[in-house]
């Protein structure tokens, strides 16, 4: 039995599970034993999936009685082995080519441990102390690696989707302020809750239904999801065509800037990517950024994936990020940080003002007179994990310059991987990667019909899962089926790729050699 062990017949104290200066052997114990059990896993991991299937995992999990307690840590962990461990997917393994999930450093996993244990909550300086400075010491440190300037901040968020939410919610409210201001209505500092906020009601009734948001239609899902989020409705968003190589066509967004204008609208902000999530394409910052400028919107670049560039030999792709009035980035993806590690990042400190609300037993208005730092102030949580710790060891041990060259290293593969794609006739590629994802597709050789190809590579893709050899993802480009790797994985090897390659194609042959032969004509 291990240390956390009690009979069922006679529990011990239930305050033998609460870690503090008694129980710390005991919680010493239990992840040593839960770290070794997971090492030996990792270490033992053949494929990066079982197959299993919802059905087949599905009365296993739901037999377990969740209250008749196994009062021992390894029981438990037995048990996890069955309902978890055995069939989970493992991102580490070379041949996980699917999404934008990273293998992770083991600096940042220390880390995990020791801000699980400890437990902060960076929503306020009474509850973190040290764990607030060390986060604002890697907002401006990231913010120093955009160029955004002196007058930039930001906060750690949770997530990709909700750093864009929040860009999203500060653009809104600036476009709003700007507005009424101009039209001389008295102007509230901040719109987050126009209803509450002191700001006229019908002036703002009027200018919401104005507000657009625009973006390529290669962007994230997110952009859309925030407009709904904010009251604007995802028809307040317009998608901006791209071009051949996936990229925001400014041809295109100064037509529709110059549409919006003469309509009524109000632009209120320009979405840019810097690393679509299908294609890996970085939208041309500099020119999305003379435009917005030009027509007074805001720019926000959605660099969840790119952000890797900061830290790169290629941080000239980035060449415009700069410029933008936010940024988000995800340190979960291109920094190879557990998840989650995201942030937002804003030029001028005082746009943060929207999210700014004041609880007496949190974090009064006078705790701001004082100079107590409370990162709630800027975040659109309460509660935060101390996630900036991740990033911290990571730099502190391996250095920014490691992070960028196991980047680079991804990016060096798709290269590779893509020249291979290109002068295999069993395949189309759509596009040459700028960043580390290639979309591409089996093409049968016996018929070209778009129908029976997009069956054959929906087949090759869900078989290929169910055997657990190999994890690809999916997409769509213009109505049809695609297949695509996202290569975040720097022990992935171009033997890996090709292997991953045969597979798909032998399952394709496979399903094609099932298909009803067509019937010959009469002569």
């Amino acid at each position: 039995m291990s240390l956390l062990a009690h009979s069922a017949e006679d529990p011990a104290d239930n305050r033998a599970y609460l870690l503090n200066n008694g129980t710390a052997r005991r919680y010493h114990s239990a992840v040593t034993e839960s770290v070794t059990r997971i090492s030996a896993k990792i270490a033992a991991t053949a494929q990066p999936f079982t197959g299993i299937t919802v059905d087949g995992l599905t009365p296993t999990v739901s037999g377990i009685d969740l209250d008749s307690p196994l009062h021992d840590a390894a029981a438990a962990l037995d048990e996890l082995e069955e309902v978890y461990l055995r069939d989970a997917v493992y991102f580490h393994h070379p041949r996980y080519l699917a999404h934008l999930n990273c293998p992770v450093v083991i600096p940042a996993l220390v880390g995990e441990a020791v801000l699980s244990a400890v437990n902060s909550s960076l929503d306020t300086w009474d509850q973190s102390a040290g764990g607030t400075l060390i986060e604002r010491r890697l907002i401006d440190w990231t913010a120093e690696r955009i160029g955004l300037g002196e007058a930039a901040d930001g906060i750690f968020t949770s997530g990709g989707s909700q750093s864009n939410l929040q860009a999203m919610l500060l653009a809104r409210d600036e476009a709003c302020r700007r507005e009424l201001s101009r039209e001389g209505s008295p102007a509230s500092p901040k719109f987050s809750a126009p209803l509450e906020q002191g700001g006229p009601p019908s002036r703002l009734t009027d200018v919401l239904p104005r507000l657009r948001i625009l973006t390529s239609e290669c962007s994230h899902f997110s952009i859309r999801k925030s407009a709904t989020l904010l009251g604007m409705g995802a028809e307040a968003v317009i998608s901006v065509p791209s071009d051949d190589t996936k990229r925001m066509r400014t041809d295109a967004l100064a037509a529709e800037l110059a549409r919006c204008q003469s309509d009524g609208l109000i632009p209120m902000a320009v979405v840019a990517t810097a690393g679509t999530t299908d294609f890996g394409s970085i939208d041309p910052l500099p020119e999305i950024a003379g435009l917005c400028a030009g027509y007074g919107a805001w720019m926000h670049v959605d660099a969840a994936y790119g952000c890797g560039l900061l830290v790169s030999r290629r941080r000239a792709l980035l060449t415009g990020i700069e410029r933008a009035d936010s940024v988000t980035v995800d340190y979960h993806k291109s920094f190879f940080q557990p998840v989650s590690s995201s942030a937002i990042l804003v030029r001028d400190r005082t746009t943060l003002r929207h999210v700014t609300y004041h609880a007496e037993y949190l974090n009064p208005r006078r705790m701001v007179e004082q100079r107590i730092p409370n990162q709630v102030d800027k975040s659109i949580q309460t509660t935060r994990r101390f996630d900036a710790l991740k990033l911290w060891l990571t730099l502190r041990i391996m250095g920014a310059q490691a992070v960028g060259e196991l980047f680079d290293e991804v990016i060096d593969r798709a290269a590779d991987a893509w020249k291979l794609l290109h002068d295999d006739p069993r395949f189309e590629v759509v596009v040459e990667p700028r960043l580390s994802t290639l979309v591409f597709r089996y093409v049968p050789s016996t018929d070209q019909d778009p129908d029976l190809s997009d069956r054959v590579n929906l087949h090759a893709r869900e078989a290929l899962f169910a055997s657990g050899a190999a994890i690809v993802a999916g997409t769509v480009v213009d109505g049809r089926h695609y297949l695509k790797f996202t290569l975040l994985n720097p022990e992935t090897t171009l033997e890996d790729i090709a292997t991953v390659l045969d597979l798909i194609a032998e399952h394709a042959g496979s399903f094609l050699a099932e298909q009803p032969r067509p019937a010959l004509s009469a002569r």
